[in-house]
């Protein structure tokens, strides 16, 4: 039993559940640590070859059922996910993008011709997709979203920017959600289709183990049957996140987790004043309070993954899930680099890299304070978002 499951959670998984784990745990132990620091240091990712290889291993829309997807449960998946980004966040990132939010979003509001076109290759990692919501102007207010969709005959034609999206550069559709004269609808559109182009977004200073970019449309004229037939007004992109933000719950407190095994390690081996740092109060007090934020957000990932496989988990619940445990786990790498002093800034170690990685996570998806309104109208009925 690993020293960090302090309350012998891991207990409560199935064999199953335990099996996925392993075997993501050895594909990030194989294919991701002996590289993610020169990947991070040099701000690229092979990302088409770790997708075919998570395709492979059926990890990309692993939780979604038929169309080439595993249709394991919520809880393996966010073992996957936890295990994914203690490699790093943005190797996770990449297989939420993919699965929770491409994939989801034509496999829950696509049509029949559009789920069997798209899904079976991604599913095989052989196609890429992205989720293209957040423009440069409007972050946490989709609502305002100035990227237009209108009618033309029998097609449509798309006119606007969308910023920050994971995987834009390597993408062959992304999933654009535009204003139209009806609400809100989404798009499968293909990026080779003209007017559609795409610029990387560099000199990130976290993340630099993924693909970011910006995608403008300049009149990108569409099919009809690009249009997402079930993908009504803005609870259909939302939808999307809250799905997504169920494996960031459990994916934060695997950068936690890398953080902590990495200090428990170096605390026992380092000697400072005649003994390991690990015998002094201080840092076992840092150790046993990290510990435990850790043990709570695993068992708070654990319940909304018996929820989601029951059906009955709610956004507002997702909201607590995110909230708290990227929160935490920032906090746990930041402590963490304390411990390790002036080496835990170095590239040799992966704290530095996680706390960096973790800035973007607190943001993505929800800033902290968007999930504190969400909670906060869950409490008292009222919103205050207006």
């Amino acid at each position: 039993m690993s020293p960090l499951d302090l309350l012998d959670v891991d207990s409560s998984l199935s064999a199953e559940e335990r099996q996925i784990r392993a075997v993501v745990r050895q594909l990030v132990d194989e294919q991701v640590r002996p590289h993610v620091a020169g990947w991070y240091e040099e701000g690229r990712v092979p990302a088409r070859e770790l997708a075919r290889e998570f395709g492979r291993l059926g990890l990309l829309g692993m939780h979604l059922t038929g169309y080439g997807c595993a249709g394991s449960s919520a809880v393996a998946y966010g073992l996957a996910c936890l295990e994914l980004e203690a490699g790093d966040s943005g190797v996770r990132s990449l297989v939420s993008v993919q699965g929770a939010l491409a994939m989801y979003a034509i496999w829950r509001y696509g049509s029949t011709e559009q789920k069997q076109h798209w899904l079976p290759a991604m599913a095989a990692g052989e196609t890429i997709g992205c989720f293209a919501l957040t423009e440069p102007d409007h972050g946490s207010d989709p609502a305002s979203m100035t990227t237009r969709a209108r009618r033309d005959g029998d097609d449509w034609v798309l006119h606007g920017t969308k910023m920050w999206i994971t995987n834009a550069t390597i993408a062959d559709v992304a999933v654009i959600w535009a204003r139209t004269d009806e609400g809100v609808r989404g798009f499968a559109v293909p990026t080779s289709t003209p007017g559609v182009a795409v610029r990387e977004i560099r000199r990130k200073m976290s993340l630099r183990a993924s693909v970011t970019g910006e995608i403008s449309l300049d009149d990108v004229r569409l099919p009809a049957a690009a249009r997402l037939p079930d993908a009504v007004g803005l609870k259909a992109p939302l939808g999307c996140l809250t799905e997504a933000r169920h494996g960031i719950v459990w994916g934060a407190l695997g950068a936690a987790r890398d953080c902590l095994e990495t200090t428990l390690e170096y605390a026992g081996s380092r000697t400072q004043f005649g003994r390991p740092l690990a015998g002094f109060q201080l840092t076992q007090a840092k150790l046993a309070d990290m510990a435990v934020e850790w043990s709570k957000g695993y068992l708070l990932a654990l319940q909304l993954g018996r929820l989601a496989d029951a059906h009955r988990l709610r956004p507002d619940q997702v909201s607590v899930g995110k909230l708290n445990n990227v929160r935490e786990a920032l906090a746990i790498a930041r402590q963490c680099r304390t411990i390790l002093g002036a080496n835990g800034v170095s590239g040799e170690y992966p704290v530095l890299r996680h706390a960096n990685n973790l800035e973007s996570v607190l943001t993505y998806e929800g800033t902290s304070e968007i999930h504190q309104l969400v909670i906060g109208q869950r409490l008292t009925g009222l919103s205050a978002f207006a």
